[in-house]
Order: structure tokens, then C-alpha cells, then sequence
């Protein structure tokens, strides 16, 4: 059933993507900012109990309602599958930025491709270089993919192995978001409040950040891979981040990082990965990584499906 599901997900969001997916992202605005009214007195113990009632009643309720249309019939039971990955993965929610950039440098519109990015981001991006917009490109596609496809895909498949349904997508996406929204904000200070849902992040992102860094050296060059993750990713600000850009780096044989200028101020980034400076033709080539990274993932799930049903 999970081999099924992702299919089925990938193919809907490629054809028919999420269009009220804003809508979503306000109601879980308003869903997390009722806990923080309500729990946040600025202690550390008040943002784990707040997290841990924000997590519990999407998770518990999913489950109920999967196992309710498990009772039903498998096929509602697979229905529901694809509709929870197709609200909570997002290929085309990064995917389509990534190629409005990439045709704006081909074009040599450097200004509209700034833009673009400027609006991915959420910072102004109209001082960099054109091969620092595709370095910035690559190094936004690289962690959106972790986090909006391979992050969920593995939890997903975890819980189905265990048959809790897709409560792992839920928990990844959620507790992702609650990070975003309590630990990451810079515009608020919440105290203590927050750090419980950052060291909760932490621990879910683990496994996922780890396997994701060596699908990228399966389907990438593994050395060089290996290489940066091993050598280069702790030295990014955010070394979970690193993980992802490093052993992403090292399996395109590109360089990315250094300093950029961001809403008019330089940022200081360390050089990761190896061998070519950025440009637009290693768009072409992060996009191809990614692709391959996730029909490994399907290849992988259809051999084990196989030797299921062999065994």
C-alpha cells in the first residue's frame, strides 16, 4: 500500500497540485498560535506540554480515521493514504520556483530571475551575481526537497511498516512546522516556550536528514559525497541543514555557500562541496539529482513490496 500511495500522491500533485494549499498554511497558523495563547508563559516545560497536545490531536485523530476506513475496506483505507501525502508532500510547491529561475537565466533576465528568488526565499535577493542566484537556487531546491518530499516519504513509510497508517507524514510535516513557527521565529521572542519543539525537531529529523544524505550518494558521486557530509556539513550555521547541502554539494561536484548579499546585507556562509562553481547548467543537474534520489526511494519500496509478497 505505500508503494501505491506515493504513486499515487506524486502523480496527482504533479497533474492536479494542491491550488488552496495558502489555506492550509493559515489554518495551521491559527492551530499552532492557539496553543502558544494558551500554553506559553515562557518556561520551557509550558512549549512541551503545548507541543505535545499540538501533536497529539492530528496524530490521534488520523489513526482513528485510518483504522476506521481499514474496517471499511482496504481501498478507503489507501484513498485516505494518498490524500494525507498529498496534503502534506510538495514537489510542485518548490519545483515550479526552481524552473521559473532556471528559464529566466537561460533567457539572461537576471533581474527576473532575482525576483523569483526574492519571493522564494522571503528576502530580497536583487544584489547577487547570476551564478549566485543559481548557487542559492540549488542550495533552497536541495533542502526544500528534503523537507517537503524525502522528510515525509520516510516517515510515511516507517508508520506503514509498523501499520499506524500515514500518522508519519503528519508527525514530520507537523512537527516541522511547529519548529518554524515556535523555536524560528525571529520577529517574536518566545522564550523557553519554543525549545522543547526545536529539540522534538531534531530528534524526528535525525534519521530522515541522514537517509536522505546517502540516497544523494547513491545516485550522486559517492566519494565526494561522503567527503563534504563528513568534512563540511557541521561547519554550516545550521549543521542539520549542512547535511543536506554538504552531501547535495558533493554528489553534484559543485561548490555552494559562501558569502551572499541578502536583504542588503552580507551573509557570511562557508564554501561546501567540491570541484565546479555553481551555475545554471548545475540547476539541470540538482534537479536531475533529486529525481533520481526519489525513483531510488520507489525502485527500493517496489523490491521490498516484491519480497513480501515472495516471503
Amino acid at each position: 500500500m505505500s508503494l501505491l500511495s506515493l504513486i499515487a500522491a506524486f502523480l496527482l500533485e504533479q497533474f492536479h497540485p494542491l491550488a488552496t494549499r495558502k489555506y492550509l498554511f493559515i489554518w495551521m497558523n491559527s492551530y499552532a498560535d492557539f496553543f502558544q495563547l494558551h500554553f506559553n508563559a515562557g518556561e520551557h516545560k509550558h512549549g512541551k506540554i503545548a507541543w505535545i497536545a499540538a501533536m497529539s490531536l492530528p496524530l490521534l485523530s488520523v489513526s482513528w480515521v485510518y483504522w476506521l476506513l481499514m474496517g471499511m475496506h482496504p481501498v478507503f483505507a489507501w484513498i485516505g493514504c494518498v490524500l494525507v501525502l498529498y496534503l502534506t508532500m510538495g514537489f510542485r510547491h518548490f519545483s515550479h520556483y526552481f524552473t521559473d529561475i532556471q528559464k529566466a537565466l537561460r533567457k539572461r533576465d537576471l533581474d527576473g530571475a532575482r525576483a523569483l528568488l526574492s519571493k522564494w526565499t522571503g528576502k530580497s535577493c536583487h544584489e547577487l551575481s547570476a551564478e549566485e542566484v543559481a548557487r542559492v537556487t540549488i542550495e533552497q531546491a536541495l533542502l526544500a526537497s528534503h523537507r517537503n518530499v524525502f522528510g515525509v516519504v520516510i516517515w510515511f513509510v516507517i508508520f506503514m511498516l509498523f501499520g499506524l497508517g500515514p500518522v508519519g507524514a503528519i508527525l514530520y510535516r507537523l512537527a516541522l512546522f511547529l519548529n518554524a513557527r515556535w523555536a524560528t521565529r525571529g520577529s517574536e521572542d518566545l522564550g523557553d516556550f519554543g525549545k522543547f519543539a526545536h529539540l522534538a525537531c531534531r530528534v524526528i529529523e535525525w534519521l530522515p536528514l541522514r537517509l536522505t544524505a546517502i540516497t544523494f550518494a547513491i545516485v550522486g558521486d559517492f566519494e565526494d559525497t561522503v567527503y563534504c557530509w563528513r568534512t563540511q556539513a557541521q561547519s554550516w550555521p545550521d549543521p542539520e541543514a549542512g547535511i543536506v547541502l554538504a552531501s547535495g554539494a558533493g554528489a553534484l561536484g559543485v561548490r555552494l555557500g559562501m558569502t551572499v548579499v541578502l536583504d542588503a546585507s552580507p551573509v557570511f556562509r562557508p564554501e561546501i562541496g567540491m570541484d565546479e562553481e555553481a551555475d545554471v547548467d548545475s540547476m539541470q543537474s540538482a534537479i536531475g539529482l533529486v529525481w533520481r534520489a526519489l525513483v531510488f526511494w520507489l525502485v527500493l519500496l517496489l523490491l521490498l513490496s516484491l519480497a513480501s509478497l515472495v516471503g
